[in-house]
């Protein structure tokens, strides 16, 4: 079962725009992430500011950070 995943960012993040298109292709088989704005809690912010676009599994809170290609991605939904 492939896991569900929230993608930190922010809005005007050129880089998260380049993550999202990354995952793309896995949402379009059946992976779930849902978009989640640093802005919106401070904690997020003092937590991620410097290290978006990251990728967060919901069910074991594994991140992965920016960069990554779509086989690092892989290999991070499988792990």
């Amino acid at each position: 079962m492939i896991p569900e995943c929230q993608l930190f960012g922010t809005l005007g993040c050129h880089l998260c725009e380049v993550a999202e298109s990354v995952l793309l292709p896995f949402v379009e088989h059946g992976l779930l992430v849902e978009l989640l704005d640093i802005v919106e809690r401070e904690e997020w912010v003092d937590h991620y500011a410097l290290r978006i676009p990251v990728l967060r599994r919901t069910d074991n809170g594994a991140e992965l950070n920016w960069p990554f290609e779509a086989e690092q991605v892989a290999s991070f939904l499988r792990g």
